[in-house]
């Protein structure tokens, strides 16, 4: 022990905030005798720390401490450091304590910097080791003085503990590999899939998080961004200065350097007039050679294809920074918010939503979600990862929201996940992914796996190249403009297809000329299977099931008057499509066409400009021009199928057109009504 004579303590703590949060009980820990310390000097080098056990160093004694808390399960930091004011003094005592020690203060905001206050993992555990300085068998050395582990949590099992800070860790080679496809333009995600099969590991396996890469670029950033910015703001006036349609917002800050900055183009703000109904902000990619936030907007056209709305760079994923995002892209497209948005899993994007788009239904991609189950689950699995990623799956897909908790319950009672942190996570968060709560809101089939897999891709084509920022932007440009060619040519190869009716029905045939080939084949699917079902009148509708079950179904409810239908199962709110209940009624009730309002605008054989059109004209006159456009589809479609018909159209159709030319144009918005002839 320490004398007031020999000089005064000095104590340090590694963590100013440990000083007022944690304080260790020395006589409740196990305490050093002359005898215990004799006997530890023949002793082995045990596993386990002893009292008396020495080191030459106390990093030496920090190492074996910390290999030793691994293997329980918890990981170790600094705590305090004591020794005497006085020349030649130093250093005498060191204390190590577990990671979970201590209590984390409150902060407390200040007016011009609001505190987040993160939940903290610190509980007042109290196992330690604290060693003591000595000389008295010559050079110096260390010794355990006092040693505690028994902790006031659960320790984590071997295939978790790997995931705790102190032991991530990026060794120099992998450090350099990183460097390296930061400069080709790898994203991190796809670092970290190549790192696993060049080491051989699983997903989830590496030493290192996606967050620890990313650290770690961002501590490697050498490029000069304010020369950078000057370039971009210099790019997009001259875009603006060539096409006044161009859209750019930017943000400097009081140091003058670029915060934010957002863009989109005039073919992207017309399709939103549109496919702006649901959206996909996806905010998971980066610009890996500048570690930079990237935001990109996109929708789905009425052929089932991506298409993008609008891009942004941010320098921080902060509240502040994702409302800013959030009304410029509002403003870029006229003040029109969209009815749904979906999103990846982030606290400060889901509460700027919920600010900005209080209209809006937020959901988050369960792509997204998926995608992160490797290294959330794979370990904590094993060989059963397989079997709980199917099983997910169903409960993903459910539509009843009580056989959704029902089935959760289940699973995690199955497969020993009731403390799975992202488990609880995902059950949190439940009303936002699963499509039990989801099934009333219109999102263009942007849900399903294939669906995400084209936009996934379409995003990709934007980060396929990473050098400087300039050169980013006008990437998107090319981008866009490619793919609004191939997307053209993408309708013409869609228009020209042969479409094979079959059921018979005329229903199908009269939603055959309206419904793009995409959205058709869509209903098509519910009409064949229509013919499955069953339909038993009720006072207040109908109720329709498979002719097999005797129970269950779904309630349909007609009104022949205003042409209203609707299911229980709500599959025309969220995707657009009749289901096969409604269409089943319909058939019951000698109803031989679907319901003009049934063949969503967003859904038809029509381009944006006679979809806008169709928008802002009187009944009378839409239903007139619907027909014509029906006509025009079928025309196509009939004069594709042989070399002679369709010089037979080029020619008659020409003459038509000749002779439309001819006639006055005196109705109420003919400039528009031309610019349709023009697109039909």
């Amino acid at each position: 022990m320490m004398s007031e004579e020999t000089g005064q303590l000095v104590v340090v703590y590694d963590d100013p905030s440990d000083q007022q949060s944690l304080s260790l009980d020395e006589t409740g820990s196990t305490e050093e005798s002359p005898d215990e310390t004799r006997l530890s000097l023949d002793s082995s080098n045990d596993a386990i720390p002893y009292i008396g056990q020495r080191f030459p160093t106390h990093d030496s004694a920090y190492e074996f401490y910390s290999e030793f808390a691994k293997r329980c399960g918890f990981s170790i930091r600094r705590h305090r450091t004591e020794g005497k004011d006085g020349i030649g003094k130093g250093l005498t005592r060191r204390y190590f304590v577990c990671h979970r020690a201590g209590n984390t203060p409150i902060k407390t905001p200040t007016e011009n910097k609001p505190q987040r206050n993160r939940k903290s993992s610190r509980c007042g555990c109290q196992a330690y080791m604290r060693i003591s300085k000595t000389m008295e068998l010559g050079p110096p050395e260390w010794r355990i003085t006092g040693f505690a582990n028994h902790h006031n949590h659960e320790l984590l099992e071997p295939n978790q503990v790997r995931f705790l800070p102190a032991y991530r860790t990026i060794s120099e080679i992998d450090k350099a590999r990183i460097v390296m496809y930061a400069k080709s333009g790898i994203s991190v995600q796809q670092m970290m899939r190549l790192m696993e099969l060049e080491k051989g590991v699983e997903p989830g396996y590496l030493p290192f998080t996606e967050k620890d890469v990313r650290n770690l670029l961002q501590s490697f950033r050498k490029l000069d961004h304010e020369e950078e910015s000057i370039d971009l703001l210099r790019m997009c006036r001259n875009i603006k200065e060539k096409d006044p349609n161009f859209k750019f917002e930017y943000v400097i800050d009081s140091n003058n350097r670029l915060e934010n900055i957002a863009w989109s183009y005039a073919s992207s703000i017309q399709a939103y007039e549109i496919f702006g109904d649901a959206v996909v902000f996806d905010t998971t990619h980066r610009l890996t050679a500048f570690d930079l936030p990237l935001g990109i907007w996109v929708g789905i056209n009425n052929y089932g294809m991506p298409c993008f709305l609008s891009c942004v760079l941010l320098r921080e994923e902060n509240l502040r920074s994702f409302a800013w995002a959030l009304k410029v892209f509002i403003g870029f497209m006229n003040g029109k918010a969209p009815q749904t948005i979906l999103t990846d899993q982030n606290v400060c994007l889901k509460d700027a939503i919920a600010v900005e788009l209080p209209t809006t239904k937020h959901a988050l991609c369960i792509w997204m979600i998926v995608a992160k189950f490797p290294s959330w689950f794979n370990a904590v699995l094993g060989d059963r990862y397989n079997e709980w990623k199917s099983e997910f799956c169903r409960l993903y897909n459910l539509e009843s929201i009580e056989d959704f908790e029902l089935g959760w319950r289940d699973m995690e009672n199955s497969f020993g996940l009731h403390t799975n942190r992202h488990i609880a996570n995902l059950y949190c968060l439940r009303s936002l992914w699963a499509l039990p709560f989801l099934r009333s809101h219109f999102f263009a089939g942007m849900t399903t796996i294939g669906q995400s897999k084209t936009i996934n891709a379409f995003i990709q084509r934007f980060l396929s190249a990473q050098t400087r920022l300039v050169q980013f932007i006008e990437q998107v440009a090319v981008g866009v403009d490619f793919r609004d060619q191939a997307g053209e040519q993408q309708t013409m190869q869609q228009n020209l297809q042969n479409i094979s009716l079959k059921t018979g029905a005329p229903m199908e045939s009269h939603a055959a000329t309206i419904l793009t080939p995409f959205a058709f084949s869509k209903l098509q699917e519910q009409l064949v299977l229509a013919a499955h079902y069953a339909t038993f009148q009720m006072d207040d509708g109908f109720l329709v099931r498979h002719h097999t079950k005797v129970e269950g179904g779904r309630k349909v409810y007609w009104v022949p008057r205003e042409g209203i239908i609707s299911c229980s199962c709500h599959q025309f709110e969220f995707s657009g499509i009749l289901c096969r209940h409604a269409l089943r009624v319909l058939s019951t009730v000698n109803c031989f066409q679907i319901p003009d309002s049934y063949l969503p605008v967003r859904w038809r054989r029509i381009s944006m400009h006679s979809a806008k059109l169709l928008q802002n004209t009187t009944n009378d006159h839409a239903e007139k021009i619907q027909l014509l456009q029906s006509l025009v589809s079928t025309l196509v479609t009939e004069s594709a199928k042989s070399q002679e018909r369709l010089d037979i159209a080029t020619e008659q159709v020409s003459l038509l057109l000749s002779r439309v030319r001819e006639h006055p144009t005196s109705l109420p918005g003919s400039r528009d009504v031309s610019s349709l002839h023009r697109n039909l």
